[in-house]
């Protein structure tokens, strides 16, 4: 089942790095933001998990917490953590359930190719686990500003 804005996530379980488990009710009261990316170690997803960790004192000064999502495995995904000193957890999607979930596979054009890749895509899910807001298709420049303005937002309507 596709999330979709303003209802309530469906059940799923993922697992990410740190030993965290991630279910949508095991976050409820919190502010989550899920980023899809396409690869670890690529220049614009590096870029991308850098703009969120040296913002993510804002994002948890907001009541919200990031997760990135990717189809790497956990082994990547600790080395692209400890690379670049994310404060947060990434969510390996090795199976692409969560990617099918969200609606983020898409059918790319690389070097003359079809490929299946990931758009990135990030989705704001409230305290009270609704889908709030998404963007699809995003490019990286201006868009976790955006984010954030988005989540101190929700904290204002919570207030």
């Amino acid at each position: 089942m596709t999330p979709a804005l303003n209802k309530s996530l469906p059940d799923f379980e993922a697992i990410a790095t740190g030993g965290v488990k991630f279910t949508p009710q095991a976050f409820v009261g919190q502010t989550v933001v899920l980023y899809f990316y396409p690869k670890d170690h690529t220049p614009g997803c590096t870029t991308e998990a850098m703009q969120f960790r040296d913002t993510h004192k804002e994002f948890l000064n907001a009541g919200a917490v990031v997760f990135g999502v990717s189809r790497d495995n956990l082994a990547s995904h600790d080395k692209f953590k400890e690379n670049l000193d994310l404060p947060f957890e990434l969510i390996a999607d090795t199976e692409e359930k969560l990617c099918h979930m969200f609606g983020v596979v898409k059918n790319k054009i690389m070097y003359g190719k079809k490929v299946k890749g990931i758009e990135r895509s990030t989705f704001l899910i409230g305290p009270d686990g609704v889908l709030r807001e998404e963007w699809r298709g995003i490019k990286v420049a201006g868009h976790v500003e955006d984010v954030l303005k988005a989540v101190q937002g929700l904290k204002r309507e919570a207030a």
